[in-house]
């Protein structure tokens, strides 16, 4: 069975590259009817925010990424770490440190200064003597002091470095607490992970995690480490460009689907398919189809995409929506019908929420090149008369209005503009929006005379 994993701390907000290393995981858990796991890696209690979990849990919930089982907290399995740390101990596979900052400092200063690559040297590692007192001693696990350290990489190939890169690094400090790279690789060890998804800036921890491995005579599981995520300029994504808090996304008027369809393709793709359901991803996924160059945030593509899928979403999934951004249209089907005129020209739920805001209010503002340009000569009485037209006929349709406007401009000579530039200026205070037809019917002959004469007032006639 396929099992994999998603592994944040809650020191901070869930943001895009994470839920991209949580999708790619979760695909291929799914693909495999295999298992797909939640550990929050909390070890680092001073840091460890509240407010930070909510948020990762609530992020997955929002884009329905669910997770089986319970979720896994490793701060409460420091037991756990412990035995094991006590195990390595007795077999002499670690051993204590009594080497003070201070010492270390020392090191790490003489051989910088000689040009080298800054390291522990070993010096308690087969220690003997008494030790010195004071000094609360650090746990270092005895790494291999020769040879290469090797894995295949479900990515990037074949990885091998000298042991000499990783010395006897630090597996629990001196008051007690396990380190990061012990307790990944036995948690993944006891979860059962087959594959570990992760970023690739992940990639000079797995030496160090094989050597807990082979120490403990684990199996490995087999490692896929994805490369980042780089701004338009092919530098590290920021905030700035998109990597932000995945909720801010939703605040923005994203849908979850369009978001997942945008992750899915930074870094992977099948042909030139750019749309796919949930249900195509789990189909088509393979981690081993991921890129081994970076892929690069484009903000027009995930508009592009979210524009797709509310324009094929139904009307009453965004009325639900839409409540998000102060539009309550649920009760009213008439007004329902706004989104079906609306949705297909916006890229957000704001921007719909904008656009459905614009026909049912009266203008607030009116844009002064719209109005210079819509209102000359005549304009006023010209939309003052079609409204009186309205006013008698009492037309039931979009239809009906339709044709009374082709008939009123055929009656009076003039183009369409003559009507529909000073009409729509009055209606929405600007050149744009949707149908006229189809907004007159919805807002009512009575709203469109409250609207003429708004801006008959606004231009002072």
């Amino acid at each position: 069975m396929v099992v994999t994993r998603f592994a944040p701390s809650p020191t901070g907000y869930l943001h895009i590259g994470g839920l991209r290393t949580a999708l790619f995981s979760w695909l291929w858990a799914r693909k495999n009817s295999g298992k797909f796991l939640l550990r929050i890696e909390d070890t680092d209690l001073s840091r460890n925010s509240d407010e930070a979990l909510k948020a990762i849990l609530e992020a997955f919930d929002w884009v329905g990424l669910d997770f089986d089982g319970d979720v896994i907290y490793q701060s409460k399995r420091f037991n756990i770490y412990k035995n094991y740390i006590d195990k390595l101990l007795k077999e002499g596979k670690a051993y204590k440190c009594y080497m003070t900052k201070e010492e270390l400092d020392e090191l790490r200063a003489s051989q910088e200064a000689k040009g080298e690559r800054p390291r522990y040297d070993g010096r308690y590692r087969d220690f003997q003597g008494t030790p010195p007192q004071g000094v609360e001693p650090v746990i270092r696990i005895k790494a291999p002091l020769e040879g290469f350290i090797e894995f295949e990489d479900g990515i990037k190939g074949k990885i091998k470095i000298s042991a000499d890169e990783v010395d006897d690094f630090i597996i629990a400090r001196s008051d007690g607490t396990p380190t990061y790279n012990f307790v990944v690789a036995i948690d993944d060890y006891e979860m059962g992970l087959t594959d570990v998804i992760r970023g690739d800036d992940h990639l000079y921890n797995t030496p160090k995690q094989l050597v807990v491995y082979e120490a403990l005579g684990f199996k490995p599981p087999k490692f896929y480490h994805v490369p980042m995520i780089h701004n338009e300029q092919g530098k590290k994504l920021s905030k700035r460009d998109g990597a932000a808090d995945v909720m801010e996304y939703k605040k923005e008027g994203f849908l979850p689907e369009a978001l997942l369809n945008f992750l899915v393709r930074l870094g992977w793709s099948h042909g030139d398919q750019e749309i796919f359901s949930i249900d195509e991803m789990i189909k088509l996924f393979n981690p081993k189809d991921i890129n081994k160059s970076a892929s690069r945030y484009n903000l027009d593509k995930l508009l592009w995409l979210n524009a797709h899928y509310i324009k094929n979403s139904s009307n009453e999934r965004l009325a639900s929506l839409l409540k998000d951004f102060d539009i309550n249209l649920e009760d009213n089907d008439k007004l329902i019908k706004l989104i079906e005129i609306t949705k297909g020209r916006v890229k957000t739920l704001k921007d719909l929420a904008n656009e459905i805001n614009t026909i049912i209010n009266i203008p607030k503002e009116y844009e002064a090149k719209a109005v210079k340009k819509a209102f000359k000569g005549d304009a006023i009485n010209i939309i003052e008369e079609f409204v009186s037209i309205l006013e008698e006929k009492k037309p039931k349709s979009k239809e009906e209005i339709h044709k009374l406007m082709e008939e009123f401009i055929k009656a009076k000579e003039i183009g369409f503009g003559k009507l529909g530039q000073p009409l729509r200026v009055a209606l929405f205070g600007a050149m744009r929006g949707p149908g006229l037809d189809e907004v007159i019917e919805l807002i009512g002959i009575d709203e469109v005379k409250k609207r003429v004469n708004a801006i008959k007032e606004h231009i002072g006639e």
